[in-house]
């Protein structure tokens, strides 16, 4: 318990060295005027007329409306003034970090892997994008709801019960009214059933099993496992509706005309090797990448698509060949799998990826690192203090790289300029958000 409670507060601290100057960043004038500073109905506070505004879509395009209501509280505390709103993102962020730690350690009773991956979440620069854009509240309140719902499953699948699942169902439905991208939550739900809860009976007898790290677990028929997501599917698919058909309303939608399939799996195969590259190197980043199919746009090369392509197949196969090693393909599907809604194959705005998407899905590469590593250097004299080091050197660098990237988001001038500075052609893209510092405009909806 000691040792828990030191590594929380170890997660803690490494949260607020990297983000807590955040709090001094201004609002920032991309997609920040329309869901806060500029939209009268959430500076007006709570009140019944305005959760009616965010319940029936018309804030930013987007079916959020616990999003909406959470700027709303942020109005009745603080105003105006972005510092509260700023400190709010952190404070989810870091507890968003404590509850991996503790799901992690919950399904695995691996207290140090377990940290590991939650050090990975908390400082990862992919993620700064989602805690320093006041905009992207959706994320980590998402995410918390996301976790939290992870975490009931995980009591729900050790004790039962009705009153659980209905736990569970809540959370879920909550985080699906904080950003739709939740609507995967219940296959990644199957995919825990496989590894690390290991319920997943495959052509074995129904028995009591213990997980890999010896937490006792049921085994279950896939059949019964799937028939048992089938509630959380129905809200996950009455969410995608409401968000497609909203956004079609809106014209967010990019129709098959403009980008047609073919284009749109290019740009969805160059995106998932791009993801894992800036995961390995987390260089150049920028809030918006202009889609190479749109005017201005820089169209992939063929063998840029075809090597991501046999890279990412490669993988594939030679992960699935591992089947031993359960969590390789369970880190690999839930990065792969959770970012489907958001790859571009439904294309919604004028971007070809975002940094802010992989918030969630970046924690299925964080689990094959951390259980990944060991097995490297098993045989290895000194491995522990070797892996402990090369562990905190990657957190401490990571750390460092985020409390840097952050800086480009203290106004709209310096993140306008760093895009520009890191990507080509993405004037027209920024050209209303680096106009005027004084009068923000609100460019294209994005998700």
């Amino acid at each position: 318990m000691r040792r828990n409670l030191f590594i929380c507060l170890l997660l803690v601290a490494a949260v607020c060295a990297v983000y807590a100057h955040t709090v001094g960043f201004e609002f920032v004038n991309y997609d920040d005027p329309m869901y806060v500073c500029e939209n009268e109905q959430i500076l007006r506070g709570v009140t019944a007329e305005n959760i009616l505004y965010v319940f029936k879509c018309e804030h930013g395009a987007n079916w959020h409306p616990l999003t909406g209501i959470s700027h709303m509280v942020d109005c009745e505390l603080f105003g105006p003034n972005p510092a509260g709103h700023h400190a709010v993102n952190v404070i989810f962020h870091a507890i968003n970090t404590l509850i991996v730690f503790g799901l992690l350690t919950s399904m695995t009773r691996a207290a140090w892997k377990s940290a590991f991956v939650a050090a990975l979440f908390a400082l990862h620069p992919l993620h700064f994008e989602s805690v320093a854009w006041i905009s992207e509240r959706k994320d980590v309140l998402s995410a918390f709801f996301w976790f939290l719902a992870l975490w009931a499953y995980v009591a729900y699948a050790r004790r039962g019960g009705t009153g659980r699942y209905l736990l569970l169902m809540l959370l879920v439905a909550l985080g699906l009214m904080a950003k739709p991208m939740v609507v995967t939550l219940p296959l990644v739900l199957l995919l825990v059933d496989y590894w690390p809860l290991q319920r997943m009976r495959i052509f074995q007898p129904a028995s009591e099993n213990l997980s890999a790290e010896g937490v006792p677990f049921a085994r279950r028929p896939i059949a019964f496992l799937m028939v048992e997501k089938i509630p959380l599917l129905a809200l996950a698919a009455i969410a995608s509706v409401m968000t497609v058909l909203f956004q079609r309303g809106f014209g967010a939608v990019v129709a098959l005309d403009d980008i047609p399939v073919l284009s749109r799996v290019a740009n969805a195969l160059v995106s998932y090797f791009t993801y894992l590259a800036k995961t390995v190197w987390p260089s150049g980043l920028a809030v918006c990448y202009p889609h190479p199919n749109f005017p201005g746009g820089i169209p992939w090369e063929w063998w840029q698509v075809g090597g991501a392509g046999v890279l990412l197949a490669a993988a594939t196969v030679l992960i699935v060949r591992s089947y031993r090693k359960k969590f390789l393909l369970v880190g690999w599907l839930w990065f792969v799998g959770t970012l489907v809604p958001v790859i571009g194959l439904v294309q919604v705005g004028g971007e070809a990826r975002a940094d802010r998407y992989t918030y969630i899905p970046l924690t299925g590469i964080f689990l094959i690192a951390a259980w990944g590593a060991p097995g490297l250097v098993a045989h290895w004299r000194h491995r522990k203090a070797l892996l402990l080091s090369a562990a905190l050197l990657v957190v401490a660098a990571l750390g460092v790289c985020s409390f840097f990237q952050t800086r480009h988001w203290s106004n709209s001038i310096t993140l306008c300029e760093r895009s520009l500075a890191v990507t080509e052609n993405n004037v027209a893209d920024l050209s209303q958000s680096c106009g005027s510092a004084r009068k923000p405009q609100a460019p294209s909806i994005r998700a």
